[in-house]
């Protein structure tokens, strides 16, 4: 069953009680990345393994996301600048202990690419807090295996397909 968390702005990601912060650099320009996060939302699950479904809701003001194994998010946009970050707040959820959750992710202009930092600010109750404090290289990992995949999407001149003879 979904429940309401606390409603949090976007000084969160400085204060929350447990930040996850990631970053990879992707070969496709900012631009092009954006686009994926913001305005293609319903890619996702074609490069992020862990989405199985994601869709703009209140015409492009929020998002539904499924992650596999049922969790669901029901989210606010509460950033979309094309030229630096992309953030939401979770504003429903059926994950057990969460009471506060905020993303973030924030572009900018790498050698040749662009410079990808995730940030999960979260709270909850201490068996949450603790679980995602411990679940951090996994999240790390799968945030560097999308970063990696929506890159070959984007630029497949540039990750030739197994058996392509490049």
């Amino acid at each position: 069953m979904a429940r309401r968390l606390r409603p949090v702005e976007l000084d969160f990601i400085a204060s929350a009680p447990v930040r996850l912060v990631f970053s990879a650099v992707a070969a496709a320009p900012p631009a092009a990345v954006y686009r994926s996060l913001a305005v293609e939302v319903g890619s996702w699950p074609a490069w992020f393994s862990a989405v199985r479904t994601a869709s703009a809701t209140d015409d492009g003001a929020g998002r539904a996301i499924r992650l596999r194994g049922g969790v669901s998010f029901e989210e606010t946009i509460m950033a979309a600048d094309p030229d630096a970050r992309y953030a939401y707040r979770v504003d429903t959820t059926n994950a057990p202990g969460v009471t506060a959750m905020l993303e973030e992710w924030a572009l900018s202009p790498a050698a040749g690419g662009t410079r990808v930092r995730w940030t999960m600010a979260a709270d909850g109750n201490r068996p949450f807090t603790a679980g995602l404090r411990l679940a951090r290289p996994g999240i790390g990992l799968s945030f560097r295996d999308a970063v990696r995949r929506l890159d070959r999407r984007l630029t497949p001149a540039r990750h030739p397909s197994p058996g392509s003879g490049r």
